[in-house]
């Protein structure tokens, strides 16, 4: 017997204000068609004035313990992945632990950017297994519209804002990859590509910066790494491509999915997409992604998932999933 991190729960959020693409047309030299052609983006969710990370994530926290039939006080720890936390301090994760009404347990945020949600997953299923807690709420919530450069249009036409969470249970397993809940994880950076994905200030440099990023150096990198990590989780449990079931990958940009599922030999159709509706949510893509797939019925129990994700760091990594 072993133990797993079964997911019980899913939940997002997506704010009110919906930005079509045909938006950016009146402030910038950009089309709605170069904007779809390039990315897959057609639309974004922008947080509303005065609506901040923790308000997202507390909304998709309570959508994801409605699923799980849970309360907050049934989770042990909350970890948060996000790069555009609501303060300096203290951490958006007890912020949401806060207005949740959870009154034991502990919370902390995770930055990896668009690969947060992965490394946050991943720590998650360590403490679990290390005995440090039973149940924990894995959260992804951004507001990349408070780091866009409304000028650069490649890049503020890319990013939307939102949340999604799922919480993990521990559970007995065989230790088999027929178990449920998560099989493998990957973790992987290096801090040399610094320069390809980046927000140009912070709290040390006295300024809040805005997201820069080399788009064409970056998808070089992507689809390679993001293939490798997927068939590192594949490898460590001895299974193949042939035994994924859905790519449930970050939502960045449609050509790096479609180069990713080629390379592993997964069809389209059994890749979640969501970016069209979405653009990219960073740290919130791949839970936001779960959530609609669930409630698009596109899960079903015993179905194998890879997740994957590439971002600022650069930092990338995987997990193997069994629903």
């Amino acid at each position: 017997m072993a133990g797993r991190s079964v997911v019980v729960g899913v939940g997002h959020y997506l704010p009110e204000r919906v930005v079509p693409n045909s938006e950016f047309e009146k402030t910038l030299d950009t089309t709605d068609e170069w904007i779809r052609t390039r990315s897959g983006i057609e639309r974004r969710h922008f947080a509303a004035e005065g609506e901040t990370t923790s308000d997202m994530a507390t909304n998709a926290a309570e959508a994801a313990l409605t699923d799980a039939g849970l309360t907050a006080n049934d989770v042990d720890a909350i970890i948060l992945a996000t790069s555009t936390a609501d303060l300096t301090f203290p951490s958006a994760a007890t912020m949401v632990q806060s207005r949740l009404g959870m009154t034991k347990g502990f919370a902390f945020d995770v930055q990896a950017v668009c690969a947060g949600f992965v490394y946050a997953l991943t720590n998650a299923n360590a403490l679990m297994l290390s005995g440090q807690a039973k149940r924990v709420m894995v959260i992804g919530a951004e507001t990349f519209s408070r780091i866009m450069d409304w000028t650069d249009r490649s890049t503020c036409v890319l990013f939307g804002d939102g949340a999604g969470a799922l919480i993990l249970e521990l559970q007995e397993g065989e230790g088999t990859p027929d178990d449920r809940g998560i099989l493998a994880t990957d973790l992987n950076s290096d801090g040399r590509y610094k320069d390809l994905l980046y927000v140009d200030g912070g709290v040390s440099t006295q300024s809040t910066g805005h997201l820069r990023m080399k788009g064409n150096q970056l998808f070089r990198q992507a689809v390679e790494r993001l293939t490798s990590t997927a068939e590192t989780c594949l490898e460590k449990v001895g299974l193949g491509h042939e035994d994924v079931d859905w790519i449930v990958p970050h939502q960045a940009n449609i050509r790096i999915i479609q180069g990713t599922a080629k390379k592993l030999g997964v069809p389209m159709d059994h890749v979640v997409v969501t970016l069209q509706d979405h653009g990219n949510t960073s740290a919130a893509s791949i839970p936001l992604a779960m959530s609609v797939a669930k409630q698009r019925g596109q899960f079903k129990q015993g179905d194998l998932l890879v997740t994957e994700a590439i971002g600022g760091g650069l930092a990338w990594g995987s997990v193997l999933l069994r629903w």
